[in-house]
């Protein structure tokens, strides 16, 4: 009851094949698998570099506060030289 039996699939089926034709469909089917191997291969590529826990999040190394003042004057007196 409110299932699909076997015979509705292969009414579905042949209906399928009949509108599209084998080729686009053996088309489709190709298209479809290799995305399908494409994202698998890139979920495989991702994985190992994502288990280092050495790596850091950023290109550069993190500097105190009193490095980030002197690096921030002599930026503004760059700034008022070149204006």
């Amino acid at each position: 009851m409110g299932g699909i039996s076997i015979w509705q699939l292969l009414i579905i089926a042949v209906i399928v094949i009949l509108l599209f034709g084998t080729k686009k469909l053996r088309g489709i089917g190709g298209d479809l698998g290799g995305a399908v191997k494409g994202f698998k291969k890139a979920m495989s590529e991702d994985e190992p570099t994502a288990k280092k826990s050495d790596d850091k999040d950023a290109d550069f190394e993190p500097k105190n506060i009193e490095q980030q003042k002197t690096d921030a004057s002599t930026e503004t007196k760059k700034d008022k030289e070149q204006a």
